[in-house]
């Protein structure tokens, strides 16, 4: 099943080798130049330097939320992983607004200190800020789920052996949520590399940005060939992932039950961590809603088209809950390959699934809708072709959630139930799934509120009349009135609330 889930999200990538094989000479001299060389550069450093910024803010938020006595924990894992529902080119948009020459921050400093102008906040400077703000929840949610459930008896005897606290955390901790960290890693590093809105708004060439172009200007064999480069760079990112992973076991191996954490006291530095995580919020979430709510204020297109509005939130709910138990439900086998029988078969597997979350949506969209008009054109602008094409996109963030997760389930619980008498399948749903709930269910959180947002595959595969919330949006951004679509863009906001909560409470 793992390889035909494989197989299945790798058609993007079947869909670039006809189209660069049908003219290999043009495909050729566009990625024999120069430029392509600084695209490359370009796109990996900024992979790099997001990546790096958004893990560092992760760890510090998953320890605090899940580990200690913050003070209103739980309503800081909502604020802190709320950015994540927050759409690129949206974000990129209030960054703008609130940042850029002549924001908001500019007309507050003009009057009492007679700033005239910022400081530009395009191109390399002003992506990174922006991407690091709406992708640190990703790493958060993977990162936060493991940290929950990690067995804190190698910690206690390292307490008790005198190290520090600061030094158990580095040497015990750390090195237990390697996994999480490199599934989340790993994720960031994708989702960047396949953005297109928010290194489009704020001007910074980047793979994405430059096949939509070719896209658009008919260029499909060059746009096809840039994308197969995007996909040997995701390919490189994925071998440096699994390098540095590598076989370790990270399963409690040694008798007796699991017990969950102890919570840490924060005493004196509980002030401090909470000017953290106010510090995070601020900039990623109260920032951006406040712009929101101000533009609704300042709206000049009338009032809100509620019916639609509502319509779109909808649909949205259905599509995106439907892609992310779709997602889940694969996720769990080809993460069960790579967890228990590691391989050449299972590590094809894996890495044919991560395909088309390295490519942007357009791409995806298009191979869809190459093979589906040739192979099943009954599926052809249907719900269900909506859903698998969000499954491709997004399959690989429940699996880097669902394998890190099965990585702390001992094999010897599996392997005491399969003496028992019970064959693989009871095993599966009655002892590994639910020892790695926590994983599964971040996983399909992340699925679902990264599918709510999704703009460039809904447009093209979602059936004819069926408007979600970023269509919504999109349809009043292109035209040129953004404070028109502030009002969905704050109930895409609260509508991907609750389902986060409730996900992060099963969680825990």
């Amino acid at each position: 099943m793992g390889l035909a889930i494989g197989a299945a999200t790798a058609l993007p990538v079947a869909y670039l080798a006809i189209t660069v094989g049908g003219s290999l000479d043009q495909a050729l001299d566009t990625l024999w130049r120069e430029r392509t060389l600084r695209l490359v550069l370009r796109s990996v450093g900024l992979a790099g330097a997001v990546t790096a910024l958004a893990v560092a803010l992760a760890l510090p938020l998953a320890w605090l939320t899940a580990r200690t006595d913050l003070p209103g924990r739980r309503a800081w894992t909502v604020l802190t992983l709320l950015p994540l529902v927050i759409p690129s080119y949206i974000g990129a948009y209030l960054i703008v607004s609130a940042l850029g020459p002549r924001g908001l921050l500019q007309d507050l400093l003009a009057g009492p200190f007679g700033v005239e102008r910022l400081p530009s906040i395009y191109g390399f400077p002003g992506a990174l800020l922006t991407l690091v703000l709406f992708t640190y929840p990703l790493a958060l949610l993977t990162i936060r789920a493991a940290m929950s459930r990690l067995d804190p008896q190698l910690e206690e005897a390292a307490r008790g052996m005198g190290r520090s606290a600061w030094r158990t955390y580095r040497s015990v901790v750390l090195p237990q949520l390697v996994p999480a960290i490199g599934a989340s890693g790993l994720l960031v590093a994708l989702y960047v590399l396949h953005d297109f809105g928010a290194v489009s708004i704020l001007r910074f060439d980047s793979f994405t940005r430059v096949i939509y172009t070719a896209y658009g200007t008919g260029s499909r064999t060059s746009a096809a060939a840039l994308a197969s480069l995007l996909v040997l760079v995701m390919l490189a990112v994925l071998w440096l992932e699994g390098r540095a992973r590598g076989r370790l076991a990270y399963h409690r191996s040694a008798p007796g039950t699991a017990r969950p954490p102890a919570t840490v006291p924060l005493g004196r530095w509980r002030w401090p961590a909470l000017a953290f995580c106010s510090a995070v919020v601020l900039l990623a979430l109260v920032l951006p809603v406040g712009v929101l709510v101000y533009w609704s204020l300042q709206s000049v297109a009338g009032s809100p088209d509620w019916a639609g509005i509502g319509a779109g939130t909808g649909n949205s709910l259905i599509a995106a809950g439907m892609a992310a138990a779709v997602a889940a439900l694969c996720a769990l086998p080809v993460a069960l390959l790579s967890v228990r029988f590691p391989g050449v078969a299972s590590g094809l597997a894996e890495r044919a699934s991560y395909a088309g979350y390295a490519l942007p949506g357009v791409v995806v969209a298009l191979a869809l809708v190459f093979f589906g008009t040739r192979a099943v054109p009954v599926l052809y602008q249907s719900l269900a072709m909506l859903v698998f094409a969000w499954v491709v996109l997004f399959l690989p963030q429940a699996i880097g959630s669902t394998r890190a997760s099965l990585l702390q389930v001992s094999p010897r619980v599996e392997e005491a139930a399969r003496a028992m008498g019970r064959s693989p399948l009871d095993v599966l749903r009655t002892v590994t799934t639910p020892l790695a709930a926590s994983g599964v269910m971040a996983g399909a959180a992340l699925v679902f509120l990264t599918a709510v947002k999704e703009l460039p595959a809904a447009l093209i595969l979602a059936p004819i009349g069926f408007e979600t919330l970023s269509t919504e949006i999109w349809g009043a951004t292109s035209v040129g009135f953004f404070e028109r679509g502030a009002v969905p863009s704050l109930v895409l906001l609260l509508v991907s609330a609750p389902p986060l909560y409730l996900l992060t409470a099963r969680g825990r």
